[in-house]
């Protein structure tokens, strides 16, 4: 199955689309050149077949073979305990933002298990692995900023400490999507915080690029930047 999967990518792949990918992608395996929606639709063809198989043997010599891996797992039929050991396997794979963020937006399934999958992150903030990290950020901007969890998120991102270029820039991301949802709870945090100068300064500058934010908090904003 692994060999006829690499032919299936090696078909979609664009030499064009190669060049612009690696670009945004430094440090990271060997890329093919394969668009997502691509291997979206090709993750959803695997999880009606034996997708078990599928994971057990599937190469990972390529970008785009990760990739699919972390989407069908996002998209297979099966318990929530199941699907748990399958991401567990699956995080030490990931070496990149793209695929990191990726795989987080394919888990949907969480907003129907919330309290267990908020178990299942809470570790991963505190590993020393860069991704490991970013992934549980990101699994929190994305199904977890909300009335019910707001307080719980805003201190686990002030608790986060690593040094990684992708963790701070998460922090920074997750900060911002707080503040657009729930301005005057966020802006309270960032009046007292643990932050430090670089992840706090980004945060506001996501915040000031929000097109949901107008142009006199954008300048409140602005004036709360650290100074070097």
């Amino acid at each position: 199955m692994q060999e006829k999967i690499r032919q299936q990518i090696e078909v979609l792949a664009e030499e064009e689309y190669r060049v612009f990918s690696s670009g945004l992608l430094p440090g990271t395996r060997y890329v093919l050149g394969v668009r997502l929606p691509l291997l979206r639709k090709l993750s959803k063809q695997l999880a009606q077949s034996d997708w078990r198989e599928y994971l057990q043997t599937a190469r990972e010599d390529s970008f785009e073979e990760i990739m699919l891996q972390g989407m069908v797992i996002g998209c297979v039929n099966c318990s929530v305990e199941e699907r748990l050991l399958h991401m567990q396997n699956f995080v030490p794979k990931i070496d990149n933002w793209s695929v990191c963020d990726s795989f987080c937006a394919g888990l949907k399934f969480t907003k129907e298990a919330q309290e267990q999958i908020w178990g299942f992150i809470n570790p991963y903030l505190k590993s020393e692995q860069e991704f490991h990290i970013r992934f549980a950020v990101v699994m929190l901007l994305f199904y977890y900023i909300y009335e019910t969890h707001i307080d719980k998120v805003l201190d686990s991102m002030d608790k986060v400490r690593h040094d990684g270029y992708y963790v701070k820039m998460a922090v920074a991301w997750a900060i911002s999507i707080c503040y657009v949802r729930f301005p005057e709870r966020t802006l309270g945090y960032l009046n007292q915080n643990s932050l430090d100068d670089f992840t706090y300064n980004k945060a506001l500058q996501k915040i000031t690029e929000s097109l949901k934010v107008d142009k006199e908090t954008k300048k409140k904003i602005r004036a709360m930047k650290r100074k070097p």
